[in-house]
C-alpha cells in the first residue's frame, strides 16, 4: 500500500466527511476534513438558479478534492445523488481520471465510526 493513497468520502449534498491515509501510521486512515457546501438558492430566474446550482456544487467538489490530492482509490459513500455526481466529476477531472472509484450507500455517521467504515472498505 506504500505508493497507493486511498480516500473515503461520506457526502450528501451540502457536507462532506473525508477519511485518508494517517502519515504516521502506516496503513492506518484517519479523520482529514469536513466541507459544508453553499445551501442558499440562486434567486431569479429558473436558468440563473440552475446555473448557481451547477457552480455551487462544482465549488463543492472542488474543495473535496483538494482534500484527497494524488489519489489513487477514492470510496464514496452517503445519501442521496450526490456520490454519482461527485464520481463522474473525479472522472471527468484530468487530475483524478485514472483514479480508482468505488460507491455504496450508508447513512451520516460519526467521525470515528467513518474512520472504522473506510478502513474496512479500502482494504
Amino acid at each position: 500500500m506504500s505508493n497507493q493513497k486511498k480516500f473515503g468520502v461520506w457526502m450528501d449534498n451540502y457536507n462532506a466527511s473525508i477519511v485518508g491515509p494517517d502519515a504516521e501510521n502506516g496503513d492506518a486512515y484517519k479523520f482529514l476534513a469536513e466541507v459544508t457546501g453553499d445551501q442558499s438558492s440562486g434567486g431569479g430566474s429558473e436558468k440563473g438558479s440552475n446555473n448557481h446550482g451547477i457552480m455551487t456544487q462544482q465549488k463543492f467538489f472542488k474543495e473535496i478534492s483538494s482534500h484527497i490530492v494524488n489519489a489513487t482509490h477514492v470510496h464514496v459513500t452517503g445519501t442521496g445523488q450526490a456520490q454519482e455526481q461527485f464520481i463522474r466529476y473525479l472522472g471527468e477531472t484530468p487530475q483524478f481520471k485514472n483514479t480508482k472509484t468505488s460507491e455504496c450507500t450508508s447513512n451520516k455517521m460519526s467521525n470515528e465510526r467513518l474512520v472504522e467504515f473506510m478502513d474496512e472498505k479500502l482494504k
